[in-house]
């Protein structure tokens, strides 16, 4: 089978590209490195089954390489506070137009879509915990709009060509994922904590930090993602996919000082506008219908993402002291 990824060099992207390989699938990864990293698909370049095309998605995919293809995921959009308040016109672009061009070339294709949409559709949720059926609160206006309302309409787009144009597509809202191939500078909480850890840096923590978050490991997630595509009686799905263990942030941050083995210590800060008092998914669809739920612990899949970021800020350090010579 062959799958086009787009947003394939991002973080879940990288990962997503790695598992359809694994898989004995084509892959075709389509990214403009707005926010993905060329070093997260450096691994896979390699091998004959990947084709790497770089490519603004808001624009028409005329490449002939990424014709003809089976299934399309759409995970093309900045995802963290960082990204989508440096790029929030391409944010907005790509969430909908880019999903647009994408269900397109899905119609002409005959191929599967998914379009990796967000918890942030939720917004700051007056129920909880989160099922698919809820709409939502939030803030078309407010600094996350660009990100949160984007992503709405792309699912609106996705739902609009699945009832009138026949387009096999499905939607996933993915709440708060980590691992490793996250950016240092994420400015989402757990590179966040993480990085600051591994440095002994006081902990920022915006509010009391008794708001509650989930967490779900990049390779539970990608696990989601794919049953959500390839399980038969998806289309026209809404599907949360998240890990529903919830703690609070304070709880998280200590947690990561302890396996960082850190000397760091809390500093709470003025909490961030709009940002939800409490996160986390009703994945009681999911479980019955894709028979999918997160099986690494915070524990074990915390230890290998800073693993991971132990040895890439050690990398980074070193090209830094190397180029400053």
């Amino acid at each position: 089978m062959k799958a086009l990824i787009a947003g394939g060099a991002g973080f879940i992207g990288s990962h997503l590209c790695a598992r359809l390989l694994d898989e004995g699938h084509d892959v075709v990864c389509v990214d403009n490195f707005l926010t993905g990293d060329e070093r997260n698909i450096a691994p896979l370049r390699a091998q004959p089954r990947f084709t790497f095309v770089r490519h603004d998605v808001i624009a028409p995919l005329d490449d002939p390489r990424a014709q003809d293809v089976d299934v399309i995921f759409q995970l093309a959009s900045p995802a963290s506070p960082v990204g989508y308040w440096n790029f929030p016109f391409e944010t907005i672009r790509v969430n909908t137009e880019g999903t647009m061009r994408l269900l397109e070339l899905a119609e002409r294709a005959g191929a599967r879509f998914l379009m990796a949409s967000t918890s942030e559709a939720y917004g700051d949720p007056l129920v909880h915990p989160q099922r698919e059926d809820y709409w939502g609160n939030v803030n078309p206006i407010g600094p996350r709009a660009c990100y949160d309302e984007s992503k709405r309409l792309g699912e609106t787009i996705t739902i609009e060509f699945q009832r009138r144009r026949g387009v096999d597509a499905r939607i996933v809202r993915i709440f708060n994922t980590y691992g490793p191939n996250s950016q240092l500078d994420d400015g989402r909480m757990i590179p966040n904590f993480i990085t600051q850890a591994l440095r002994n840096q006081p902990i920022s923590i915006h509010g009391a930090g008794e708001q509650t978050r989930s967490i779900c490991y990049v390779d539970d997630l990608v696990d989601g993602l794919m049953r959500a595509m390839f399980t038969l009686g998806t289309t026209g799905e809404v599907y949360n996919l998240g890990n529903p263990d919830e703690e609070t942030v304070q709880t998280w941050a200590e947690l990561i000082i302890k396996l960082c083995d850190s000397t760091s210590s809390l500093a709470f800060e003025a909490r961030r506008e709009d940002d939800p008092e409490r996160r986390k998914p009703d994945i009681t669809k999911a479980c019955d219908v894709l028979g999918w739920r997160p099986l690494v612990t915070p524990e074990a899949g915390l230890t290998r993402t800073i693993t991971w970021f132990r040895a890439e800020m050690e990398r980074s350090k070193a090209w830094v002291t190397a180029n400053a010579r």
